[in-house]
């Protein structure tokens, strides 16, 4: 494992440094690679004669599911890099990887991997059109896709190379036919630790999706970051919840539990019944939980005191978690969900590490490995601006964990990473201990009488509304005040949008909030989401900002001065 060793020794401090922030901060340092292959410098020795779980999948609630171990992976994943080089696929192919949760997808990542192809991970969830754009974007000259997704590819001319997982399907290879391949690999030649080895697309939450290039380097050995922030250890059964064809799923169900030696766990569910997903997680005893703030609370409207969890720990990510989520899930199992922050561009940057003392509401201290400045326009850093990862910090050149740039697109790789930062377009607060609180995007912060407002923490505040499920908070043109903060909603199982109900709001809105801060108009709307489930508020903002006076209201859309005669209107004089 001589190539794999000052991966391994980086591992290893932060293991040693567990749950001592500062010290794990201030000794931990990237190994400095040179030929590195992670599947097969890493992996595939860690997997030798070694039958601990490595992935345990389970399609049936009710059922056990299937296990396999590290060495069935390594062997099953050598037969797939043979089958695929048969096929045509050589260093450097990008391969569209269209799979669900199921054992052929880690297969076809560990394979491509150790072949040196770049793997270009994509949801079930994509249109035709939207295969079309990733396919003449990335390059893609070899497609493994569900068998029931191999349709939307009818009218593609490309990629040549198609192979089809679960089914026989015409004019496409099947991928079963891989497993009769030899299990013994070669490599036909070295892997450069900086060779690409990852095409991710952004979720497209402001603007158009980009293609994120990592290397071979940057995701299997940057996730030590992420395993540090989960706090995972040899044999914990790690459920992430997460749709493959997003970076999260290879952060957390790929390279930081597998950088821990640990089970990846998975329940496949048609959707998501949180009554069902509390029962897996109590019989199968997963140890450690990642989810989204959406399922998270899909959960709290379980009583979840009732179900004998045997998790050690539990995050979020993908969004930032409510603090109200965060104390309800503590009061039932007595563990404190550890909000953890990061980007397609990048492994976990920011966080709440285990054993450290959690902010309510703040995502956590910057990672170690990770250097962060919050800067304004000029690049001056302060208590509050946009989140920047130095690249120059600390004797090293830049943070393993970040990408090397967005493919094929120089101009937007120079626009992110200028003047010595990448630039997250996030923006976020630091206390006086270093705790950093998110604000929101750069483009979603806005004025309402002079005072700047954060989206995120107006919904943060509506969501503890008993009937509130969803929130999302744009700025609405106002004559008086430029604009003021109206919430597109979505409610609670149980209630329906109303009159009645907006009042209750409005008045949940005056109680909890400043006034300059309140909530003044409401509209009860499905919330327009990418299609990895994020809020585009970018959609509602633009749908505001193209009304003119005289506004014409939607259907179920209120005002607070509809509601004058409940005293609701009372404001103070906007500031000047």
């Amino acid at each position: 494992m001589d190539a794999a060793q000052p991966f391994l020794e980086a591992r290893d401090v932060l293991w040693r440094y567990r749950t001592d922030y500062e010290r794990a901060y201030a000794e931990f340092r990237w190994p400095v690679l040179d030929r590195f292959n992670w599947a097969l410098d890493y992996f595939d020795v860690v997997a030798r004669g070694n039958d601990a779980p490595a992935l345990w999948i389970v399609d049936d609630p009710a059922s056990d599911g299937t296990r396999y171990s590290y060495a069935q992976m390594s062997e099953r994943s050598s037969r797939i890099a043979n089958f695929l080089r048969d096929a045509g696929v050589r260093r450097g192919d990008p391969v569209l990887l269209m799979l669900p949760n199921r054992v052929e997808l880690w297969d076809a990542m560990l394979a491509l991997i150790k072949l040196g192809a770049i793997v270009s991970p994509a949801t079930t969830l994509l249109s035709a059109a939207d295969i079309h754009d990733r396919v003449e974007l990335g390059g893609a000259r070899c497609a493994i896709v569900d068998a029931g997704e191999t349709t939307k590819f009818a009218t593609l001319d490309g990629p040549a190379i198609r192979i089809a997982v679960g089914a026989r399907a015409d004019g496409w290879l099947d991928f079963e036919a891989g497993y009769r391949a030899s299990e013994v690999f070669v490599p036909d030649g070295v892997t450069d630790a900086m060779d690409p080895m990852l095409y991710y697309f952004t979720s497209g939450t402001t603007s158009k999706p980009k293609l994120v290039e990592h290397t071979h380097q940057s995701y299997p050995v940057g996730s030590l970051s992420t395993m540090y922030w989960i706090g995972l250890e040899p044999g914990d059964v790690h459920w992430n919840i997460s749709s493959p064809g997003w970076a999260k799923h290879a952060w957390s169900c790929v390279f930081a539990p597998w950088n821990a030696q640990a089970c990846v766990f998975v329940y496949n569910f048609a959707r998501f019944v949180p009554k069902l997903a509390l029962e897996v997680l109590v019989r199968c005893r997963v140890s450690t939980l990642c989810a989204p703030p959406t399922v998270w609370r899909m959960l709290v409207q379980e009583p979840l005191g009732a179900y004998a969890v045997a998790l050690r720990e539990i995050v979020g990510a993908g969004e930032p978690l409510n603090p109200e989520i965060i104390e309800r899930v503590r009061h039932a199992w007595g563990i404190t969900i550890r909000d953890g922050y990061g980007q397609t561009e990048t492994t976990c940057m920011i966080a709440n590490s285990p054993g450290q003392r959690v902010v309510p509401g703040s995502m956590g201290r910057p990672m170690p490995g990770y250097t962060i400045d919050l800067v304004d326009l000029d690049d001056v850093a302060s208590d509050e601006g946009e989140i920047a990862i130095r690249l120059a910090a600390r004797g090293a050149a830049r943070p393993l964990g970040l990408m090397t740039g967005y493919a094929n697109n120089v101009a937007a790789t120079a626009h992110a990473m200028r003047n010595g930062y990448y630039r997250t377009s996030d923006v976020a607060m630091r206390d006086e201990h270093g705790y950093l609180t998110y604000v929101g995007r750069a483009d979603d912060v806005f004025k309402s009488s002079d005072y700047r407002l954060s989206p995120f923490e107006l919904e943060s505040v509506l969501i503890e509304h008993e009937a509130i499920a969803e929130a999302a908070v744009v700025p609405s043109p106002d004559a008086l005040r430029l604009s003021v903060p109206k919430a597109f909603v979505t409610t609670r199982a149980g209630y329906e949008a109303s009159a009645d109900l907006a009042r209750s709001v409005f008045q949940f809105s005056r109680e909890k909030l400043a006034p300059y801060k309140r909530i003044r108009r409401i509209e009860f709307a499905e919330l327009p989401k990418t299609i990895s489930g994020k809020i585009r508020r970018v959609e509602l903002r633009k749908r505001e900002l193209a009304r003119s006076e005289p506004f014409d209201r939607a259907a179920f859309e209120f005002w607070e001065e509809d509601f004058a005669q409940d005293s609701l209107v009372e404001d103070p004089k906007p500031a000047r």
